[in-house]
């Protein structure tokens, strides 16, 4: 049942995509702020119905209560999948953060034109100190328009049970932004695998943990940050029937 489920998900998910990108073209003429809110209205919502009613996969999210009100934040999230870039950057309930995203995502054709309109943080990972500077410059800006963003610090999508560094660039972010920091624990990569074809229905959760505040010493957050995320992340994983973490070379 899920490998049928997840062939016609791919069908309905490469084909809906270019079909969104063509419809919605003229959100591109919008200021950056109403464009968000349509393609995250009408592309977020059409991706967010197929993985519900098509895939069998739904998202639970624990610890909203955990998310600054008054302020933008930054949500440095674990990244296991394609569904969390697929769902926090247009979910209303964060206020449609701003994400980091490769640059080269940018250049895909007519797909390539809604992030730069969105107002994504595009950096070019090969150019070292160079993309630090523009990942500084984007997250700025967007805290600058009381948006929020997103960072997933291990730098690309981590197998669930697998260990990986965490980017030390999160302790400048944070120290030069000054906004709070909210971990986001998640387990999706039970369900949808790194370059899986072959997806699993079931219950994803986002898990917001407590909240830092701006001004703390930033690597004594980063390894604080770091912590929690695996810890929380490896439960959630256990609790979905995933292995543990370390147990996957």
């Amino acid at each position: 049942m899920n490998a049928l489920r997840s062939i016609v998900f791919n069908f309905f998910y490469i084909f809906g995509s270019l079909f969104c990108s063509l419809v919605l073209l003229w959100a591109l003429a919008l200021p950056k702020d109403k464009c968000t809110e349509v393609i995250s209205t009408y592309y977020g919502g059409y991706i967010r119905w197929i993985e519900r009613h098509i895939l069998g996969l739904k998202l639970e999210l624990r610890g909203l209560e955990n998310l600054p009100k008054d302020t933008p934040y930054i949500i440095v999230a674990k990244h296991q999948s394609a569904f969390e870039t697929l769902t926090i950057p247009f979910t209303r309930e964060f206020r449609y953060p701003a994400i980091i995203l490769k640059k080269e995502l940018t250049k895909l054709p007519l797909w390539g034109l809604y992030p730069r309109a969105m107002g994504q943080i595009a950096i070019n990972r090969g150019e070292g100190l160079e993309s630090m500077r523009a990942m500084s410059a984007g997250c700025k800006e967007a805290i600058a328009a009381g948006r929020s963003i997103i960072i997933f610090p291990q730098g690309t999508r981590v197998p669930v049970g697998k260990v990986a560094p965490y980017k030390s660039g999160i302790a400048k972010i944070y120290r030069d932004l000054g906004v709070p920091v909210v971990p986001l624990a998640l387990n999706s990569g039970v369900y949808w695998g790194k370059n899986k074809f072959f997806k699993k229905s079931g219950t994803v959760v986002f898990e917001f943990l407590p909240a830092i505040p701006a001004g703390q010493p930033p690597l004594k957050v980063m390894a604080e940050i770091e912590k929690s995320i695996e810890e929380n992340s490896d439960r959630l994983a256990q609790e979905a029937g995933g292995p543990a973490l370390g147990t996957v070379s």
